[in-house]
């Protein structure tokens, strides 16, 4: 699904820069309108039309950009694009007669575009800087209603000219209110500084946070409009790129150490899980295989066998709730706790019963997992099993898979004092089980339709001769073929156990 995304995203940001392309290019030639007009204008178009393109390379180069802010952040890039094409096609339309309308209509949108724009930009540094307190309460609150009454006010102008009017000529006019139009600006950006330099994040990012808000202050205040209306919006997209560069990398570098330390963590997670096979190579009388393959880097699933004594063989499956490394703590934990009360050598009944204990008394986060666990006497056949609150075991018994429906206790963590049945299976020679995580039948495709356990026997009927490794490989290959592109949602774990009998 991630790559789908990717994929998704280049194609998106290469459609972005070749229409902002062929607008600002279609617009800059003078040929289907009065050239002479526009040589007063000639350097602000270009400027413009050089800046539409600058957006959209930069909207294309962040479009994989993954994290807080992402999405945000590529619709500030587009407003500020619009602000350019929209300005760009005003000085066509400007002191011209025949564009009256025009003139006014695109005057309208570059004003609605500036309101946005600041909004946006304050929603990217709310995202991005952490605020905090009373005051960021309140800009939440004020700055959106404060936008909705602004953009009223610009509308009313269709009516009434409140804060501006375009002359028969084509000349922009201000009003007596015209100062209306900027109490938005003002407060907003004033209330978003204010929110920036008090924020927690290091000074880089909020220097560069700060340029989109002071830079198009300062070169209107030195220049003082001298390189026409182009000049601002040139500031803002120099702005953003500095945004781009400082606050998109230091993200990154975040992101990189986190992800090193996911991966310290899925190598950990991944020692703690018996994984040479075959697991017992000098044990004739059974065969076993086993796989976890996470939703994300760490998961919540586990799996586990070892010998009690030299008659008894121990097999469990778990699956703690949620996902991600918190579930992998847990996972961590339960596991530790279930195995040591395993090898005490007492009923898969009671093992459940001191495990949920254990895991009562310190569960602050409130999380559960649910478990099966299943004890063979290898010299009978014969197993005894516990499942609290775990998916339906498989049983091969005479050639032919079959969910056994056993007795559900409460899953492990649930409540303290919950009791467990034991309850046995008669394995002879040939028969195999198989235990599960729920990310098998709830896998999904694209159209949103589980697995499930009907087609998850059908699968394991298929070849029900086949051994425990390839018993894993098929379900695995058929799950796979199942989803196709869509995202795996959970982790996904299995383990076959066969019986071959006595020696």
């Amino acid at each position: 699904m991630r790559k789908r995304y990717k994929v998704n995203a280049l194609v998106l940001g290469l459609l972005f820069t070749i229409a902002s392309a062929v607008f600002t290019v279609m617009l800059s030639d003078t040929y289907f309108f009065d050239g002479l007009r526009l040589q007063p204008f000639l350097f602000d178009a270009g400027v413009d039309t050089l800046g539409a393109l600058i957006c959209a390379a930069l909207y294309f180069g962040c479009m994989t950009q993954e994290g807080e802010g992402g999405k945000t952040f590529r619709a500030l890039i587009i407003m500020t694009s619009a602000c350019f094409a929209v300005n760009l096609a005003m000085y066509f339309t400007t002191g011209a007669a025949a564009y009256h309308l025009w003139n006014f209509t695109l005057c309208l949108i570059s004003k609605l575009l500036d309101l946005v724009m600041v909004y946006y930009f304050y929603l990217y540094v709310r995202g991005t800087l952490d605020f905090k307190g009373k005051l960021a309460e309140f800009a939440d609150k004020g700055i959106p209603i404060l936008l909705a009454i602004e953009i009223l006010i610009i509308l009313s102008n269709i009516v009434y000219p409140t804060t501006f009017s375009i002359s028969a000529e084509g000349t922009y006019l201000y009003t007596g209110a015209s100062w209306v139009e900027d109490i938005f600006l003002i407060v907003a950006s004033l209330l978003t500084t204010v929110l920036i330099i008090r924020s927690e994040s290091v000074l880089s990012q909020k220097v560069a946070a700060l340029t989109f808000l002071l830079f198009p202050v300062l070169m209107y205040a030195f220049l003082g409009g001298t390189f026409g209306n182009a000049a601002q919006y040139g500031a803002v997209l120099m702005s953003l790129i500095i945004v781009y560069c400082i606050i998109f990398n230091y993200n990154s570098g975040k992101l990189a150490a986190t992800q090193t330390e996911l991966n310290m963590a899925t190598e950990i997670q991944g020692s703690m899980l018996p994984s040479i096979f075959p697991a017992f190579p000098e044990r004739e009388e059974f065969e076993l295989y086993a796989s976890m393959d996470p939703a994300k880097e760490v998961g919540g699933d586990f799996y586990d066998f070892f010998m009690v004594d030299d008659d008894h063989l121990g097999v469990v499956i778990a699956d703690v709730s949620g996902k991600g490394v918190p579930a992998a703590l847990f996972m961590m934990i339960s596991k530790t706790i279930v195995q040591n009360y395993a090898t005490l050598g007492i009923s898969p009944a009671e093992v459940l019963n001191r495990a949920n204990d254990a895991l009562c008394s310190q569960n602050k986060m409130e999380m559960f997992v649910t478990t099966w666990i299943g004890i063979l006497e290898i010299s009978t056949g014969k197993m005894k099993c516990a499942n609290a609150g775990h998916e339906y075991p498989a049983i091969n018994h005479d050639g032919k898979f079959e969910l056994l429906k056993d007795k559900h206790g409460l899953v492990l963590g649930g409540m303290e004092g919950a009791r467990y049945t034991d309850y046995e299976i008669q394995l002879d020679e040939g028969d195999k089980i198989f235990v599960y995580t729920d990310g098998v039948p709830e896998a999904t495709n694209t159209e949103h339709i589980l697995f499930g356990t009907d087609r998850m026997i059908d699968v394991l009927n298929a070849n029900a001769e086949a051994g425990p490794e390839d018993v894993l490989r098929n379900v695995r290959s058929s799950v796979d073929q199942f989803v196709g592109i869509a995202e795996q949602f959970d982790d996904l774990t299995m383990l076959c156990l066969e019986y071959r009998g006595a020696v």
